[in-house]
């Protein structure tokens, strides 16, 4: 089935599914500042074609990083993007070489290893308490987060350790993770444009549900506003350990 709007309109069941996992996909965005794609991928992909649910995934992903990007634009930490950016392109370059000449799904495990082995050490340390990691490791932790975003759709989990690391708060944190979102999904979409990934029929699935991802954005910025720091660190955490397990597993 292609994820068009013909298909989303002649199954109103179909269509109710897809907004509310759209909507609760963004809800966990605004409220932790990521995993919208990681949400959206793995459920659509159940009711269509994941070569048709990425492209549109990646519209509502940027949809997310300007709504929340232009939110908080006022917190976000120009220092930290100065690396972390051009880290993410060269990562993004790297990783399309890498899913050429490599198994990604040795490299999926792999970052899957990773992941856990740093949400053991956060809760070993306490979030709160984690040692401050130098602004140098913003280069090559952004190039691990374009590498890996360039393989999977999503390059988070390396860029949310460095931001933990770095004793943002939570307002910081979401805010300049929307910019380094942003600069991505841009070149991403360009490039699947270029490629033919992206057409007219999944940009208006991608209005169809757009509507839903503003929504979930909405009142997950309501409950981010008032949960503590801590309360903000752990639930990073959280999902930080259901995507190594899903990289592990799956």
């Amino acid at each position: 089935m292609q994820l068009t709007v013909t298909h989303l309109l002649q199954h109103p069941g179909l269509l109710v599914a897809a907004e509310l996992t759209v909507l609760a996909a963004f809800y966990v965005r605004a409220t932790i500042g990521f995993g919208s794609g990681l949400i959206s991928v793995a459920l659509l992909s159940l009711m269509f074609p994941v070569k048709e649910v990425v492209p549109v995934v990646l519209l509502l992903d940027l949809l997310g990083s300007v709504l929340l990007g232009a939110y908080d634009f006022h917190e976000m930490q120009w220092r930290e993007l100065s690396w972390l950016i051009p880290g993410s392109v060269i990562g993004l370059g790297l990783g399309a070489i890498a899913l050429a000449h490599t198994d990604a799904q040795s490299l999926m495990r792999f970052l899957g290893v990773f992941i856990l082995a740093y949400v053991i050490y956060a809760v070993a340390a306490k979030p709160e308490r984690m040692p401050r990691i130098s602004r140098a490791w913003a280069l090559p932790l952004g190039t691990l987060g374009g590498l890996i975003g360039s393989l999977y759709g999503g390059g988070g989990p390396p860029l949310v350790a460095y931001l933990q690391m770095r004793h943002l708060d939570k307002r910081a944190f979401r805010a300049t993770f929307q910019a380094i979102a942003l600069s991505d999904n841009v070149l991403r979409a360009g490039l699947y444009v270029a490629l033919g990934l992206l057409n007219l029929p999944l940009t208006i699935a991608f209005v169809a549900l757009g509507a839903a991802a503003a929504l979930g954005l909405y009142l997950g910025n309501h409950l981010h506003m008032r949960i503590s720091q801590r309360a903000f660190m752990r639930g990073t955490l959280v999902l930080l350990t259901i995507v190594g397990l899903k990289y592990v597993i799956f």
